[in-house]
């Protein structure tokens, strides 16, 4: 019955709730005045929702006089917390970045972290704006863009269509008109926006984007045994395989930053720890799905509502 009373609790109390819940989890305690305090409560309703954690998770926490504080007992369980701790790691690494502030997580002290890589210029939120108002109104803009692939360009005109995020990095999925194909571009490379106009483009042609293909994924069997049921463990496989349903498109960054792409035996299996059982399929079914929209493109018009052609009927 605790998980009928926990799906009726309104938004507020289970925020509250969870707030408990990480408090005891991350620093082993908490008072009555930092749940007011973070809530803009009462020290009435405190008492309330402190009340009600008891009752739905009595093991987890009891009072201590000497503190004046509510301390976690030895048989701590997450009752709200616990499908979503990876949340508050991810959070603890903004903050280290400086993506975050600690006055908008609910961290007191935070626990000794560093988090090490090569940080990239922020992201304009000026030029997301731009992105985010063109996905939702089908618009294409003119940008200045520093290009890895060579182009000279001063200027490119783009359609926006999706987000996409690897490796630390946001992904403008767009059409581009300078080469009538869909490409990814990276926000933090755009340095200027201008110029919005509807697009005539149906994004609906991107099949690339469209579909999704599983990537198999098998530790490499040059590691020892016990090394790949380390890897198996590590990667929750299923009789010793993952299957990781992922965009063509985006196939692609996956493979790369996992060495999916080189073949097996050119890296030291320390190196190349994960092997894709089904690499020749993606890489073809990536190639075939780009030359599909490049060929529904090429015909026109250009707005279209036609199903994919990889649609299975």
């Amino acid at each position: 019955m605790a998980d009928d009373n926990e799906q009726h609790l309104r938004w507020g109390v289970r925020r509250r709730l969870e707030f408990i819940d990480f408090r005891l989890f991350w620093e082993g305690r908490f008072n009555r005045k930092a749940l007011a305090d973070g809530f803009g409560i009462s020290s009435q309703q405190a008492s309330a929702d402190i009340a009600q954690y008891e009752s739905m998770a009595p093991d987890n926490l009891s009072y201590d006089a000497a503190l004046k504080a509510y301390v976690r007992t030895a048989n701590f369980k997450p009752r709200f917390i616990g499908q979503s701790t990876d949340r508050f790691l991810l959070q603890l690494a903004a903050i280290e970045s400086d993506w975050m502030r600690k006055e908008d997580s609910w961290f007191d002290a935070l626990p000794p972290a560093e988090v090490v890589g090569l940080s990239s210029r922020k992201t304009d939120p000026g030029h997301l704006l731009a992105v985010l108002d063109a996905i939702r109104n089908r618009l294409e803009l003119k940008v200045e863009y520093h290009s890895m692939t060579g182009s000279a360009a001063p200027a490119r005109t783009i359609a926006p269509h999706a987000l996409a995020h690897s490796k630390g990095r946001w992904y403008a999925r767009s059409w581009s008109r300078e080469h009538n194909d869909f490409r990814d571009y990276s926000l933090n490379r755009i340095q200027r926006v201008f110029d919005p106009r509807p697009c005539p483009v149906d994004p609906k042609l991107d099949f690339e984007w469209a579909h999704t293909i599983n990537l198999i994924l098998v530790p490499n069997p040059a590691l020892t045994e016990e090394r790949q049921k380390a890897v198996a463990g590590e990667y929750e496989m299923t009789n010793g395989e993952r299957k990781v349903p992922t965009r063509l498109s985006l196939s692609f960054y996956l493979m790369s930053e996992f060495n999916l792409d080189v073949e097996e035996g050119k890296l030291a299996p320390e190196k190349q720890q994960l092997i894709l059982n089904n690499r020749t399929e993606v890489e073809q079914a990536r190639a075939a799905a780009r030359q599909m929209s490049k060929e529904a493109l090429a015909r026109g018009p250009r707005v279209t509502t036609q199903p994919s052609p990889l649609a299975r009927p």
